[in-house]
């Protein structure tokens, strides 16, 4: 198996029309485009699984810069995904303080805290300005 990159893809291109002008190159496995999941929309760029590295590097060579719908293609060996940073706001983070504690009359404001991560001063905890 050889998993290829497809980019500047046309909005309208189906998983099909990759498909066909691919499997001239040798068997194709598997046809992935990528989508917008709010919208549905095509974000252009798909992935193509060949069956063989052969296959593969002779789909890269024979449409890389070729014109497909309207648009030169950008084919290349797909990369490793690159690892992505956790946490929502700002990356990484993580933690902060366990701060507060029980809470206590205070209608169960203390505690948690922590956990913000990032740019948001991470350790404050709670409001324990008593």
């Amino acid at each position: 198996m050889f998993k290829i990159f497809v980019g500047n893809l046309n909005y309208r291109t189906t998983p099909d029309g990759l498909r066909e002008i691919f499997s001239a190159h040798g068997e194709v496995l598997d046809v992935f485009i990528g989508t917008d999941r709010e919208t549905g929309r095509s974000r252009g760029f798909g992935f193509v699984t060949m069956g063989s590295k052969e296959a593969g590097a002779a789909a890269i060579e024979g449409l890389n810069g070729k014109d497909f719908e309207g648009r030169a293609l950008v084919v290349n060996e797909a990369q490793p995904r690159a690892p992505r940073p956790g946490g929502g706001f700002g990356g990484g983070g993580g933690g902060g303080g366990g701060g507060g504690g029980g809470g206590g009359s205070r209608g169960g404001f203390g505690g948690g805290g922590g956990g913000r991560g990032g740019d948001f001063g991470g350790g404050r905890g709670g409001r324990d300005n008593d």
